[in-house]
């Protein structure tokens, strides 16, 4: 209910409140962008556009409507747009170059566990992170709205302008593709 409330605030022209609403999104929504855009920079140019944009539509923006898929549609249409524009290929192909920009938080230790195990999450979540970039931006998109960003079916459909069926159908498919690539260069390994 806090977010409602700031965003109610916003509506009045409180910018206390876009600072809050700032705080409580900036890791799921940079983390999204990046996934979407694959470049640091240009995420972090993405995110600040989108909070431009929630400033200016902010008045009409609908308050019985859930603000978490109306901020990540904004996101994704400025995302969608700039990808456009910048790399002008399908957006459902897969991408030549695997290079991925790891995320900060990948690299934050937790005490439970040895440096071994440490080194092989970190591995793995290596081994993860390159084989989602490698997928086509529609599929990286619903993995990331779906298990980063915690959204429900729903949401995602909101948020992509699609119908439900055809998020499950993406996220389907994207996971088959994820354990296809992960098993392609790894074959030793169970992707399960």
């Amino acid at each position: 209910m806090a977010v409602d409330a700031d965003v109610a605030r916003l509506r009045r022209g409180d910018l206390n409140a876009l600072s809050e609403l700032i705080v409580r999104y900036q890791n799921r929504l940079y983390r999204y962008l990046l996934r979407m855009v694959r470049q640091s920079a240009e995420a972090e140019d993405l995110f600040q556009q989108t909070w431009l944009r929630v400033v200016e539509k902010i008045r009409s923006f609908d308050a019985s409507r859930n603000f978490d898929a109306w901020l990540f549609t904004l996101a994704r249409n400025l995302a969608i747009d700039h990808l456009r524009r910048v790399r002008p290929q399908s957006l459902d192909e897969p991408l030549a170059d695997n290079g991925y920009c790891a995320t900060i938080a990948d690299r934050i230790p937790c005490k439970d566990h040895t440096p071994f195990d440490h080194a092989l999450a970190a591995q793995r979540r290596t081994e993860i992170s390159e084989a989602v970039a490698g997928l086509p931006i529609m599929y990286r998109e619903v993995l990331t709205l779906r298990f980063e960003d915690g959204m429900k079916i729903e949401e995602i459909a909101k948020v992509t302008a699609v119908p439900i069926s055809t998020v499950k159908s993406r996220l389907r498919r994207s996971l088959e593709q994820l354990r296809y690539a992960l098993e392609a260069r790894y074959p030793g390994d169970r992707w399960q």
